[in-house]
Formats: structure tokens, C-alpha cells, sequence
């Protein structure tokens, strides 16, 4: 399954929005690949096993569940999460980049590349509809914890 969106970040059009900025948006996205817990409902725990210039390798831990992925980024344009096939997980990857149509405009582009097979009348398509709604409220979730981090720091 191939899904991609857009979550808007800052509604220019909202005054009661305090705006973020790339950096800002950028640190947040980084927090989630240093510690993804805040972002993953059910994730224990976040171990760093290897770090590199513009490279994380992870063990995401839930309950008995082991996944262990490679983060890969560009600062401040794209970070990209690709997690091994196991037999806890069935592997995939989600890239999310930023967009910034206009100064100041800015969303987060989620794309994501899933064994999970959309072919009519299989039994993983009947699940897609439901995957792809599953992605999106964590993707909107993302952007509030990103929004809470930021107004943590701000408040130091």
C-alpha cells in the first residue's frame, strides 16, 4: 500500500495559532526519531544502536514486539523512517518531508510504502481504508506533540 498526505502546520489564517518554525518543526521531527514514545502509543521503549551523520539505526520495543528501523534525514527537509520485515512487523517505510508553499506556510508531507497489498478483493485491501485513517490521526497527532515540545521549550 502506497498512502500520502498533507497536515497543515501553521494556519496563517488563525491568529489564535502560534505559528512554528522550520527549525522549530524540524527539532520536533528529530525528537521523534531520538525518542519516539511521545509519538507511538504503546512504545516502551527507544534504543539507539547506531548513529552516523544523518543516520539513526533503532529497536523500537512494544511489549514482546522488537522492530528495529533506520532513520535517515536531510535537516530540515525530510526524514525518513525504514523499519526490517520480522516476524513482529511486516516492514515498510513513511518519509515525512516539510512544505513551505509560502514563507511561513508550513505542512508536513507523509508518504508511506507498506507491504500491505491494496489488490482488489484481497484480504489486506479490506483493511486499507482502515490503515490509511489510522496513519492520518497519528500524523495529526505528530504535529500535537510536536506543538507541545515547542511550547515546553518556549516557556524555559
Amino acid at each position: 500500500m502506497q498512502f500520502e498526505h498533507l497536515v497543515e502546520v501553521n494556519d496563517l489564517a488563525n491568529a489564535g495559532l502560534r505559528p512554528l518554525s522550520r527549525d522549530e518543526l524540524w527539532f520536533g521531527l528529530l525528537c521523534r526519531a531520538e525518542d519516539a514514545r511521545p509519538f507511538l502509543p504503546g512504545l516502551e521503549a527507544c534504543r539507539i544502536l547506531a548513529r552516523s551523520e544523518g543516520r539513526l539505526e533503532r529497536e523500537l520495543v512494544f511489549g514482546q514486539a522488537r522492530v528495529r528501523d533506520t532513520v535517515t534525514f536531510a535537516a530540515a527537509e525530510w526524514i525518513r523512517f525504514e523499519s526490517e520485515p520480522s516476524a513482529d512487523h511486516a516492514g515498510g517505510r513513511l518519509t515525512i518531508s516539510i512544505d513551505e508553499p509560502q514563507p511561513g506556510a508550513l505542512f508536513l508531507r507523509f508518504r508511506y510504502e507498506t507491504t500491505l497489498s491494496e489488490t482488489r478483493g484481497s484480504e489486506d485491501a479490506r483493511y486499507a481504508d482502515i490503515v490509511r485513517s489510522a496513519y492520518h490521526q497519528s500524523d495529526l497527532d505528530t504535529v500535537r506533540v510536536i506543538r507541545m515540545i515547542i511550547e515546553s521549550t518556549r516557556e524555559q
